[in-house]
């Protein structure tokens, strides 16, 4: 049911998404450091709407739904600010690309796997991406004005969150490349089908 507190949860992510655009948009060092307060709550839910569901018993088609859209549209919307606003160096945009290209890419393979009622698994590196990638994406919303505002300007937040976000581009392009071969696999197998049906027919 969407009122359960798993889909609950992940409804939360898709409602930080524009109370993350308006404090990144309202700029400020405290702006900066509220919005990462915000996008690491928003993050920290989707382990916790996936673990409550599963020791409740509580999964539901509702939510294998809407989970992986909640944090496509946070993740999305996450890069699309930084991008926006200059936050991200000429190097840094390339991760970017790369992971939101992924995003595409993985949604793509999802829609067609499930007309074949066949399921993606999440692997263990695939998670790992998913850690980097919130971690570089919550350092990066803060970035050094928000460092400074908290009074740890001696920390170079924004380097170290683009060789965050760069750990995960490469973690997403290997994890990508897995699923393209596995959607490859059983495209592969019902173009195999179909020829076999076609020989039989005639």
């Amino acid at each position: 049911m969407p009122t359960d507190l798993p889909n609950l949860l992940t409804l939360s992510r898709i409602a930080a998404v524009p109370l993350l655009v308006l404090l990144a948009y309202g700029g400020g060092g405290w702006g900066d450091v509220a919005a990462c307060a915000v996008f690491s709550i928003a993050a920290i839910t989707d382990y916790f709407d996936g673990k409550i569901a599963r020791d409740r018993q509580m999964t539901s088609a509702f939510g294998r739904m809407l989970d992986p859209i909640a944090d496509k549209l946070l993740v999305g919307a996450a890069l699309m600010l930084l991008a926006g606003l200059g936050r991200l160096s000429l190097l840094g945009l390339l991760p970017a690309i790369v992971i939101l290209l992924r995003e595409i890419l993985v949604s793509g393979l999802r829609e067609y796997l499930a007309s074949l009622r066949v399921g993606m698994p999440v692997t263990r590196l695939a998670k790992w991406k998913t850690g980097f990638q919130m971690g570089a994406l919550g350092v990066l919303l803060a970035g050094d004005t928000g460092a400074r505002a908290l009074g740890l300007g001696f920390l170079p937040l924004s380097l170290l969150g683009e060789l965050g976000l760069w750990a995960a581009a490469v973690l997403t392009m290997i994890t990508g490349w897995d699923y393209m071969i596995s959607g490859l696999r059983h495209a592969g197998a019902q173009d195999a089908q179909a020829a076999a049906t076609l020989r039989g027919r005639s």
